[in-house]
């Protein structure tokens, strides 16, 4: 059947299909059926249509939100970018053209790229449709890519009429966990302010943070840690130690330089600080500005900036906060950086964050969801302070167990408790991604040389029974 249907309707429509199954849609158990197509049909062209289907979907809080904060031109940087991610997929197509298996390897390295270098954009693993499920526990013996590794190869089962596998597939949304033990309680306080006041200079009162600081403490005086979300404050008021009363403060911080900083603070002082290493492109830093400044430039203007931007600082390394492993907002979406944390002794993970940017999109959802899985990579409680939202408590074990609505000002006692040892994947790392460049290789080796240039990157071949 799918042969002969050779309209580009189709490819996209799964491409579609597929983003609909990917956070925060509850649908990630239909996650394998769009993919069996596609990992069984089609060159090049096939992941291009197929690509357009996915990201104009999975991305459209781009749009959606920049439309609502910067008007129509907020909407121009989604199609290059579109384009760009859909293009990937049509070479991964093109590459692995009637090597299934070579297909699923590919998509597991291709991701693994995704987030590396400048213009890293780690969005879009089919690894994040077992988020919702129990059986997302694996990533703590190999992480997100071992999650897509899975999903991967259940499709491939399907396609090939395996339909065993069904059985393992469905376990994985079935199996009980265990119960997490909180011991502990933070207090996580969400000030809810316009992220665009800072970007142009109407910093917002430091009090809204002290308020509902001194609030949340008469209601939850057993809370020992206090957690600020991203940028909270650029300096911290007077009043600030009396308030706490000796508890720890962890907080966001725009600190001198420009930095992108989360700080602890205890009596009155600071005593560690953690600078963002993983910028946001386009967002906090600006890529070949030296080349492109006058591209820049027109959208700054059109946006209604009326300047041009300075890119943030990188910071120099990942290091911990006393107990605590900090990170800041953009972060969450990168494996290496919690895992990083917790190897260097975080007991708790601590993430600061600043949301408001997806305005009424799902943005911050998808982006909160992606993030759990950092929990369950690490084997540690995430503390998640949003400036608007999501601010949330998430165990071991990736489960939601205290959270408080978006878009409002409020707190929230979350519990937790600190960790030791580590998970197989804090101490191995990515080694899911080497299974894929092997199958990659291997399978895509075979048989290569029966293909044409046309065959292998277009497509125009009968797939055999």
């Amino acid at each position: 059947m799918w042969d002969r249907a050779r309209s580009p309707l189709v490819w996209f429509l799964l491409g579609l299909g597929l983003a609909v199954t990917l956070p925060p849609s509850p649908l990630g158990i239909l996650a394998p059926l769009p993919l069996a197509p596609l990992l069984l049909w089609g060159g090049f062209r096939v992941g291009m249509w197929a690509g357009l289907g996915f990201w104009s979907v999975h991305l459209i809080w781009l749009p959606w939100s920049f439309a609502d904060l910067f008007g129509p031109w907020g909407v121009v940087p989604f199609i290059p970018l579109i384009l760009a991610k859909a293009a990937t997929w049509g070479i991964l197509f093109g590459l692995t053209l009637r090597r299934p298996l070579a297909r699923v390897g590919g998509w597991v390295v291709l991701e693994y790229l995704t987030s590396l270098g400048e213009l890293a954009f780690p969005w879009g693993f089919v690894g994040y449709s077992l988020v919702g499920a129990p059986g997302r526990w694996l990533a703590a013996l190999g992480g997100v890519y071992l999650l897509s590794l899975v999903v991967l190869l259940v499709a491939y089962g399907l396609g090939r009429r395996q339909y065993w596998v069904a059985i393992p597939w469905a376990l994985l949304w079935l199996i009980p966990l265990p119960l997490a033990q909180p011991a502990q309680t933070a207090l996580l306080v969400q000030g809810n302010v316009n992220p665009l006041r800072k970007v142009v200079g109407d910093v917002p009162d430091e009090q809204v943070y002290i308020t509902l600081t001194r609030q949340g403490l008469a209601e939850h005086p057993e809370a020992r840690l206090v957690v600020w979300p991203e940028t909270a404050v650029s300096a911290f008021p007077s009043e600030l130690p009396a308030v706490l009363g000796g508890r720890e403060l962890v907080s966001g911080f725009n600190a001198e330089g420009g930095y992108n900083r989360v700080v602890r603070y205890v009596n009155g002082r600071i005593l560690e600080t953690y600078d963002k290493n993983r910028l946001a492109p386009f967002g906090e830093f600006f890529p070949w500005q030296r080349y492109i400044g006058p591209v820049y430039s027109f959208f700054f203007r059109a946006f209604g900036f009326g300047a041009d931007l300075a890119s943030r600082p990188f910071g120099s390394g990942y290091r911990t906060l006393g107990p605590y492993g900090a990170y800041i907002c953009y972060e969450s979406v990168f494996p290496e950086v919690a895992r990083a944390l917790t190897l260097r002794g975080a007991g708790v993970l601590v993430l600061g964050s600043n949301d408001a940017w997806f305005g009424p999109s799902f943005g911050a959802l998808q982006h909160f969801e992606m993030g759990r899985l950092r929990a369950v990579e690490n084997g540690r409680w995430v503390l998640r302070a949003g400036n608007d939202g999501v601010t949330a408590a998430i165990d071991p074990y990736g489960r939601v167990v205290a959270r408080i609505p978006q878009h409002v000002a409020g707190y929230l006692a979350a519990p937790y408790a600190p960790a030791t040892g580590q998970t197989l994947y804090t101490r191995l790392g990515d080694w899911a991604v080497l299974i894929g460049l092997g199958l990659l290789v291997w399978v895509r080796a075979s048989r290569l040389r029966r293909l044409t240039w046309r065959e292998r990157n277009w497509g125009d071949v009968t797939v055999p029974r």
